[in-house]
């Protein structure tokens, strides 16, 4: 490297992030099931208690 000449800031020998692996599976029916239900619940319990105030 001749004098003067900025040094490179990081070894170019690996690529460091592994090669590529597509995903096999998305999440599970399960936890999907179990967001929508209490999404739901939370949803009737605002939805009664917007009624009952109502009153």
């Amino acid at each position: 490297m001749p004098p003067g000449e900025t040094p490179p800031g990081e070894s170019s020998t690996g690529s460091g992030a592994g090669p590529y692996r597509p995903l096999t599976r998305g999440w599970g029916m399960g936890p999907l099931v179990l967001i929508c239900l209490v999404a739901l619940t939370c949803a009737l319990f605002f939805l009664a208690y917007a009624v009952v105030l109502d009153l």
